[in-house]
């Protein structure tokens, strides 16, 4: 299933490059429009709040019911998000074109979780982060292209360049949609039994919550470093716009990497240990960047990336473990929980940068990872790692 797995890869770097674009041009929005980062921070907001109050929805009912083309469907609403907003002549158009990114985030995730899962082998961790890593690099992508191809006079249009990417996820999602619809009319003839659970209902509710504080802690720091990092660099150091992208793919390529990482691990060590380690093993690097030079700041968002990033594929192969046959659900409520948790810490962060500047900002965002404490409270699944 491997060739599946690297489609699905692929189309989430698609979907995520797009998804990047908004954010690798705020400080060209925030000059066209005159926004303040109260501004800025809502457009993400409008983002990012869009997948997560969707996300869980649409997890829920692909789980009764499964929907193999709607991934190629949520990839043609990022697509009319980008016209939009290539041509949004107001700020509240703004809003609506982040709002279709958003919904197409949301319709692609749970469904595409579900089919790398399908095409896992067993090896749901491996699988997880493959699929995952896609979208980190387009992620990281997507600021480098944008420095590239979005440039004065018209820095706004440059946002069409991204139009052909989004045609061609929609052709690679439609066949992969034809593949999944052949897969799940063979489940269909020969269905596996129902899991239980291997916690009691009140123990899985306490380990959501746990899990659901650990992916805050990741996504709130998370939003700092991605809606406002350019702004940091640029107001402390003086970097341009485009120098300051640049270090920012530095920091996105370190996510995406870290990703690549923390399935594999968790398959062979346990979902628990890369989950203690991700979320705590940072803070150090944390609690010294608002403290560094120019160099050491590039430099600490390195090992930020990596060790960050390795936590979220085995968050959520644990979640899923933790509630068998809620693939979609598990999917849902965690990428929208995510997204939720970066929506309203970019909206925050940008109030606080607002009145205390932007360095400030990252002196208390710095001690976030320390909430990664909590995971020692994470009960052991006793899953032995796939083979």
């Amino acid at each position: 299933m491997l060739p599946v797995l690297l489609a699905l890869s692929l189309s989430h770097l698609l979907n995520d490059m797009i998804q990047a674009v908004l954010p690798a041009i705020y400080p060209v929005l925030k000059e066209t429009y005159a926004l303040n980062f109260t501004q800025i921070g809502l457009i993400t907001l409008a983002f990012q709040a869009t997948a997560s109050i969707l996300q869980p929805a649409v997890g829920f009912a692909t789980d009764r019911t499964p929907r193999p083309f709607s991934l190629a469907v949520g990839m043609a609403a990022s697509l009319v998000g980008l016209v939009l907003l290539a041509y949004a002549p107001s700020f509240p158009l703004l809003l609506v074109a982040a709002a279709c990114v958003g919904t197409g985030s949301s319709v692609f995730h749970p469904e595409a979780s579900r089919l790398a899962r399908l095409a896992s082998g067993g090896r749901h961790g491996f699988a997880q982060s493959l699929f995952q890593v896609g979208g980190n690099f387009g992620t990281a992508l997507g600021p480098l292209l944008a420095a590239l191809v979005i440039v004065p006079p018209a820095a706004q249009h440059g946002v069409l360049w991204f139009v052909p990417l989004a045609l061609l996820g929609i052709v690679v999602l439609s066949r992969l949609g034809r593949w999944y619809r052949e897969h799940l009319e063979l489940r269909r003839q020969a269905p596996a039994p129902t899991a239980a659970s291997p916690l009691p209902r009140r123990q899985v509710v306490t380990t959501l919550a746990l899990l659901g504080t650990l992916i805050f802690s990741k996504h709130f720091y998370l939003a700092s470093l991605g809606s406002y990092y350019t702004f940091f660099l640029m107001g402390k150091f003086g970097y341009s716009v485009r120098e300051a992208q640049l270090r920012l793919f530095i920091f996105l390529f370190a996510v995406a990497a870290g990703t690549i990482l923390g399935g594999p691990l968790g398959d062979r060590f346990g979902r628990k240990r890369v989950i203690w380690f991700s979320i705590l093993g940072v803070a150090p690097f944390t609690l010294a960047l608002p403290h560094a030079d120019a160099f050491w700041t590039v430099a600490l968002t390195i090992p930020i990336g990596l060790i960050l990033a390795s936590a979220f594929p085995a968050i959520l192969v644990y979640g899923q473990e933790l509630l068998p046959g809620k693939v979609g659900l598990v999917a849902g409520l965690f990428f929208g929980f995510a997204f939720g948790i970066a929506a309203v810490g970019a909206a925050l962060l940008g109030r606080l940068a607002d009145h205390a500047g932007i360095g400030f900002v990252y002196h208390v965002c710095a001690f976030l990872p320390l909430i990664g404490l909590v995971a020692a409270f994470l009960p052991d699944l006793h899953r032995r790692p796939a083979a």
